[in-house]
């Protein structure tokens, strides 16, 4: 942090931080500099920051992966299973027609 190396600014030079931020000047660089509140950043404390959630990008990157992968797996498991039961109802039909088959009497004989 800024203020750990300066000293506070004067009167006239407090002015140069913007949207509250405070002000110190860097002796060894004869510069001044700010310590700007949470919402805002910058050199000056001028840029206004939205808040997030994540602290990082990559968190609520990782997260939107996950929930990508997870939908997939639940399409997949459902074309899946939408499909083995089309093939387990065709195969019981199949039976059914073998079975009324062997039980019909042919005419003619």
């Amino acid at each position: 942090m800024m203020a750990e190396h300066g000293d506070p600014c004067d009167e006239k030079e407090a002015t140069y931080c913007m949207n509250g931020g405070k002000c110190y000047k860097i002796p060894s660089m004869n510069a001044l500099s700010c310590v700007c509140n949470d919402d805002y950043k910058g050199s000056r404390c001028e840029q206004f920051q939205l808040q997030s959630k994540f602290t990082n990008a990559g968190e609520a990157g990782l997260i939107a992966a996950v929930v990508l992968v997870a939908l997939l797996i639940l399409i997949v498991l459902g074309v899946v299973i939408y499909y083995t039961r089309k093939m387990l109802k065709a195969k019981q039909q199949s039976q059914q027609n073998n079975q009324q088959q062997y039980w019909r009497v042919k005419p003619g004989v």
